[in-house]
């Protein structure tokens, strides 16, 4: 496990260390220490995110140690939806990170998955006071999948010939806004208030009163994105974890 030095007490890093794995410290400005501490290294997982929402600089640092370190197989903090150019400064990060490690000449995974099932409260969904704000029509689909099976998902393409430089879409389950709501509302045993706003892209972009903040136009631009097709849960060996295992913890973390 690459951490960022300095070194600070982590509990995270703790429950990792205690289970086996080796917690190494790096700082990631100084391009010999990182390049130091790949060598040797077959496979980089950037989980890498950025305060200022920057996934192209947090990451490529961390690129160009891997290729210096001749690491094999880089697989990019990308763990999300499929965009295209031009639809948020985020996406257009990561986009353009991409296109730098397709470049780089190292082998290349990139995973899809939609949207983490723990985040379901962030996009809307607020279990402490039972209400729910969609940010397009109740019947949009939306991927999700757990953290634990993105994990799964990631160690089983270091298997798969068919991952080596390739595009990899999974999701843990497809359900509209509506169906996410019944099951929130059943697991938490009350009807919860839903508040519809399709506007807030237009309103940011056009400064309109209220003007939404920069991460609620990204809730927006998420939900409202179009769904990856032509899914590749089939290549894999399991199967998802109910999100009402997780809804069930979300509800329990509320109360």
């Amino acid at each position: 496990i690459l951490r960022r030095k300095p070194k600070t007490e982590n509990e995270k890093a703790k429950l990792l260390a205690s289970k086996g794995a080796e917690i190494v410290y790096a700082d990631y400005d100084q391009k010999d220490d990182l390049v130091n501490v790949l060598k040797g290294t077959d496979v980089v997982i950037s989980t890498l995110s950025d305060s200022n929402a920057n996934l192209y600089d947090s990451q490529a640092p961390l690129l160009a140690a891997a290729k210096e370190a001749s690491v094999k197989r880089f697989i990019p903090s990308e763990f999300g939806f499929e965009y295209k150019v031009g639809v948020h400064q985020i996406t257009d990060g990561k986009i353009r990170f991409e296109e730098e490690v397709i470049k780089s000449g190292l082998e290349y995974t990139i995973i899809y998955n939609g949207l983490f099932q723990e985040f379901l409260g962030w996009i809307g969904f607020d279990v402490k006071n039972k209400k729910a704000t969609f940010y397009a029509d109740g019947n949009k689909k939306l991927h999700t999948t757990s953290l634990s099976d993105v994990g799964k998902y990631t160690v089983e393409t270091l298997k798969m010939p068919e991952a080596r430089n390739a595009f990899i879409k999974v999701a843990g389950v497809t359900l509209s806004l509506n169906e996410y709501l019944q099951k929130f509302e059943e697991i938490s045993g009350s009807k919860w208030e839903v508040v519809e706003d399709k506007e807030i892209k237009h309103r940011y972009q056009n400064k309109i009163d209220p003007i939404p903040s920069f991460e609620e136009n990204f809730k927006a631009t998420l939900v409202q994105n179009e769904q990856f097709k032509d899914l590749n849960n089939d290549k894999f060996s399991f199967t998802p974890r109910p999100v009402t295992e997780v809804i069930e913890k979300l509800v329990k973390q509320a109360a």
